[in-house]
């Protein structure tokens, strides 16, 4: 691969997105089941590993051991791993359809570790058709997912990057699979009044916080775009130059496109997509330079 930054835009891999997003929320419902639960919904989160999408070892349900589930991008299946060292595959291509890696993800699940009950409706998407049951989204290109592994790689490198001079509470590089994007939160320590909202933002936005996240677009935003916000949207004012401050109760949001960023020659080591590395401190810098989004925020749930 070359050092310049990979290529990303919604248009030319929307339906392989599509089937590989579902695909994530298999992984991030065994998670939100199984996972012991965290503050801000934290253990519901996958991670970017060097081969994709995986959770963290999960306590089995029959009381075995450990599971890990992932989504390998590189062999283009799903895999479940045992603490034992046991493991079972299960095939993402030729273009299988959702319904059928679902289910094989639970039976392979239920052979090494127990059987597992999830809430196969999906989350945060335009589509309601129960994981289990849905057929529309059987597109998976390999090469349209590696180049999106490529681009996902880049941009967590970057985000754990400018995480890491942060001396206070803050989080590794998140995949959620809600809104299908990586992100990094820096909290203050102080508790926040949660926007309105549902049980999600009820949960997961109780604390002061900044995040900053890449996502690789969608229909409302076809292209992919770093991006950051700060609840409660004062945070994000407290240097000079940010934007004024937005009504009680809301988030600020600002994006920058990735397609503005790819000039650098090297993600970690070439120009950010932002002003400043993070604040040593709890008190913020200019997180993101760029217009605001439409993009609103967005989180999974435990379900």
């Amino acid at each position: 691969m070359s050092g310049n930054w990979p290529s990303a835009s919604y248009d030319r891999w929307a339906e392989t997105c599509d089937t590989l997003h579902a695909h994530t929320q298999v992984l991030g419902k065994l998670a939100a089941a199984l996972a012991p639960p965290e503050p801000q919904l934290l253990h519901a989160a996958l991670r970017l590993t060097a081969r994709g999408w995986e959770t963290a070892p999960l306590p089995a349900p029959d009381g075995s051991g450990s599971l890990v589930a992932a989504l390998d991008l590189r062999s283009h299946e799903a895999v479940i791993e045992h603490s034992d060292g046991q493991a079972r595959g299960v095939p993402l291509t030729p273009d299988r359809p959702v319904a059928e890696v679902t289910r094989d993800i639970l039976a392979a699940v239920g052979q090494l570790a127990g059987p597992v009950e999830i809430n196969t409706a999906p989350q945060e998407v335009p589509w309601d058709v129960p994981l289990d049951e849905d057929y529309q989204h059987a597109t998976y290109d390999t090469a349209r997912a590696a180049d999106y592994f490529a681009a996902a790689t880049q941009a967590a490198l970057v985000l754990a990057a400018f995480r890491a001079p942060y001396q206070g509470r803050s989080t590794q590089v998140n995949a959620w699979w809600g809104s299908f994007d990586l992100a990094v939160a820096l909290f203050s320590g102080l508790p926040a009044e949660p926007p309105a909202g549902g049980f999600i933002m009820r949960n997961a936005a109780d604390a002061q916080l900044i995040e900053v996240g890449w996502w690789p677009g969608d229909p409302r935003h076809p292209s992919a775009a770093f991006y950051a916000y700060a609840h409660p949207a004062r945070l994000a004012s407290a240097a000079p130059g940010c934007p004024r401050p937005a009504p009680a109760g809301t988030m600020r949001w600002a994006s920058t496109s990735w397609t503005g960023t790819r000039s650098g020659p090297r993600p970690t080591r070439g120009r950010r997509p932002w002003s400043s590395p993070a604040p040593r401190s709890a008190t913020p810098a200019r997180y993101a330079d760029g217009t605001p989004s439409s993009r609103q925020p967005r989180r999974a749930a435990t379900s």
